[in-house]
């Protein structure tokens, strides 16, 4: 496992009805301390969506979304949460929530190419 280091990630879900607990994974965030590296991908699938859950504000997601991006990235228009540090900032990202967009429980992996790596979750977790 040389020039391999670890990394944590979790899978974003839309829980469109939280007493249901019925999801569908539309995103992770990817969090590697030694590469100093955290990042998300998302797909908003609207047709998947809308047949998941009949009352899907896709656009009120993707806005939602675009503020996790901003926090993830650390972008002064993200806020008060955009301003910590990375771990930090996967930390709030990771946290357990009771809203329409929550992470599964963090995992972890070994990887070389942190920015490869989030892109190969999302194919697998989301995409396929």
């Amino acid at each position: 496992m040389q020039g391999k280091e670890l990394y944590e990630y979790a899978v974003i879900r839309f829980v469109p009805s939280v007493e249901r607990e019925e999801f569908v994974n539309i995103g992770v965030i990817l969090y590697c301390k030694f590469k100093r590296y955290i990042g998300i991908r998302y797909h908003i699938d609207e047709q998947r969506l809308n047949a998941f859950s009949k009352h899907t504000d896709c656009q009120l997601l993707k806005d939602y979304l675009e503020g996790w991006e901003k926090v993830c990235h650390g972008r002064k228009d993200g806020g008060v949460i955009a301003q910590l540090d990375m771990p930090n900032r996967f930390r709030w990202l990771a946290a357990t929530r009771s809203t329409i967009i929550q992470s599964s429980p963090t995992h972890t992996g070994f990887c070389e190419d942190p920015e490869a790596e989030v892109d190969k979750l999302l194919e697998e977790y989301v995409l396929s």
